[in-house]
């Protein structure tokens, strides 16, 4: 169907989670699109449990305006929405994978609480539109690929059991009270303004790691797989979902469709990177999935999805990005 970007000037959009990985991406799209009203609140969690809320820096010239709450506050949630008329929000608040492993019941209570905030005001009719991220994290290891959405959910973490969870709960609010809620279920983003500290994924670990001198870690062999997608490629298909009114109830993949070996992923940086030193074997983390790749044929006929970016394409986009932030963070000091 064609999507009338156009419609998104009329509209007051909320972005939870809005200065963390995906969620400053999605901004700066939103922004782009000259959205009436546009709303970010975050409680930069990320800063206080080791990390670099990186988004702060994409979004401090964007025109929103940014309130630094916790949604799982209801009262300040309900206080907020009954001032300001919101049409869509997009949902990308939540405590990351690896805090879970350190403390699992904090991590699968906080991330429940905010799917349950969320759409208890939405059954109250304080806001119209759902869109919330999920995670592939909800499927665990792949017992059979391509993943599609009706693969088992599996998780073997509480962080993708929390996923999980926010994903029933919010669905059961569909069927039961008939809110307009819309599940994207990325794979593995790939690009600027993730965090590379303490809390990282393994290609901005990866990178800082050789832009410092320090050798590559891998954990486990390194056989691993995973589907990147480049996050702008996901942000665009959230619009794409949230303009498109007959996707109420559903649930939808978005990434490349490719399977990556982690050794693979990790040799192209360095290859890239012209980097010719040793790589570091480390344990395998626990509840580390072993293999993943996403079925996206349920994108491409809602959505007419198709990545834009290649897996180099977007690996040559995030070293340059992060070349440029470790220098002049550097020079800076």
């Amino acid at each position: 169907m064609p999507y009338d970007l156009s419609a998104l000037t009329d509209m007051n959009i909320l972005v939870t989670g809005g200065a963390g990985f995906i969620g400053s991406n999605l901004v700066l799209t939103l922004s782009n699109l000259k959205v009436k009203e546009l709303f970010v609140i975050d409680n930069l969690a990320l800063e206080l449990i080791g990390g670099k809320q990186r988004g702060l820096q994409a979004i401090k010239d964007v025109n929103c305006k940014l309130i630094i709450k916790d949604v799982t506050n209801y009262s300040f949630m309900y206080e907020f929405l009954s001032k300001n008329k919101i049409d869509i929000i997009f949902n990308l608040a939540i405590l990351p994978l690896p805090l879970a492993l350190k403390r699992p019941k904090y991590v699968f209570e906080k991330n429940v609480k905010i799917a349950s905030v969320l759409v208890e005001l939405q059954r109250k009719d304080l806001f119209k539109t759902l869109i919330h991220f999920s995670s592939s994290e909800v499927y665990g290891s792949a017992i059979y690929v391509p993943m599609d959405e009706n693969h088992p959910l599996l998780s073997s973490t509480s962080y993708g059991a929390s996923k999980a969870a926010q994903d029933l709960l919010l669905l059961s609010y569909h069927m039961n009270y008939g809110v307009d809620v819309r599940i994207i279920r990325p794979f593995n983003n790939i690009g600027e303004y993730q965090n590379d500290f303490t809390y990282s994924a393994v290609i901005p670990r990866t990178i800082r790691r050789i832009l410092e001198g320090k050798p590559p870690e891998i954990f486990g062999d390194g056989l691993q797989t995973r589907d990147y997608i480049y996050v702008k490629d996901t942000c665009n298909a959230a619009i794409k979902i949230a303009l498109n009114n007959s996707l109420k109830g559903e649930v939808i993949n978005i990434g490349s469709g490719k399977e990556v070996r982690i050794i693979d992923l990790v040799k192209t940086i360095c290859k890239m990177m012209n980097y010719k030193g040793k790589i570091i074997y480390k344990p395998a983390r626990p509840g580390d999935v072993r293999r993943h790749c996403a079925d996206i044929s349920k994108a491409r006929k809602l959505l007419n999805f198709e990545p834009k970016t290649s897996f180099e394409e977007a690996l040559e986009k995030v070293i340059k990005w992060y070349k440029e932030v470790i220098i002049s963070e550097k020079n800076a000091i």
